[in-house]
């Protein structure tokens, strides 16, 4: 173990649910962390190298959280107010940052970054080298391995939102819109019933844009 807790340095998040101030033992050089310098908080060992076959300098610092079933481990870091929660897991030389989520069954890995007010989720997967941040939302069966793969736009729509797309497991794109996640003819359905002309235009157009940056043109 390269951590240990400080004592009652902790926070209650949820009834019957408390994080936990870590504080390394070992310096960590590639985070410039220093042996006795405190991290950020996570509920049990199991979220930071919860494995002993585990290897590698997972770190977790400023006031991130780590909790659940979540896991943070290999080269991966989890800082600023980010959280990570569930049964998501963190790894490679990933790194969460800002105020980012990750949740559910996701996965981050390899050199990935997700950071900014961005939300990954579901059973998403963000690897390679992809960059997800802003207002970002990454649900479903997201498969985002590089920048190809996304595309948002923010502040669009009647209540100033953010538009995401991305390709899906199937080979697929999938749309998240508030609280609505869906394919490309979903979306421009709903929207058409909701939305007056120009609203629904807006959408169509970035629709447009979106696919025109997630597919490969066929030769």
């Amino acid at each position: 173990m390269h951590y240990e807790f400080v004592p009652g340095d902790e926070i209650v998040i949820a009834p019957g649910r408390t994080v936990k101030r870590i504080r390394a033992l070992v310096a960590i050089p590639a985070f410039s962390v220093s042996a006795g310098d405190v991290g950020g908080y996570v509920e049990a060992d199991k979220n930071l190298r919860g494995n002993a076959w585990v290897s590698g300098d997972a770190w977790v610092s400023g006031n991130a959280q780590v909790y659940g079933n979540a896991r943070v481990y290999g080269n991966a870091r989890v800082y600023g107010d980010a959280q990570v929660s569930g049964n998501a897991q963190v790894s490679g030389n990933a790194q969460v940052s800002g105020n980012a989520q990750v949740s559910g069954n996701a996965l981050v890995y390899g050199n990935a970054l997700v950071y900014g007010n961005a939300l990954v989720s579901g059973n998403a997967r963000v690897s390679g080298n992809a960059l997800v941040y802003g207002n970002a939302l990454v649900s479903g069966n997201a498969r985002v391995s590089g920048n190809a793969a996304i595309f948002w736009a923010s502040r669009v729509g009647t209540e100033n939102g953010t538009f995401t797309a991305y390709k899906t497991k199937d080979g697929g794109i999938e749309i998240t819109r508030g609280c609505f996640r869906g394919s490309i003819d979903e979306f421009l359905a709903a929207s058409e019933k909701k939305h007056d002309d120009r609203t629904h235009l807006e959408y169509r157009l970035l629709v447009e844009v979106a696919y025109s940056r997630l597919t490969t043109p066929k030769e």
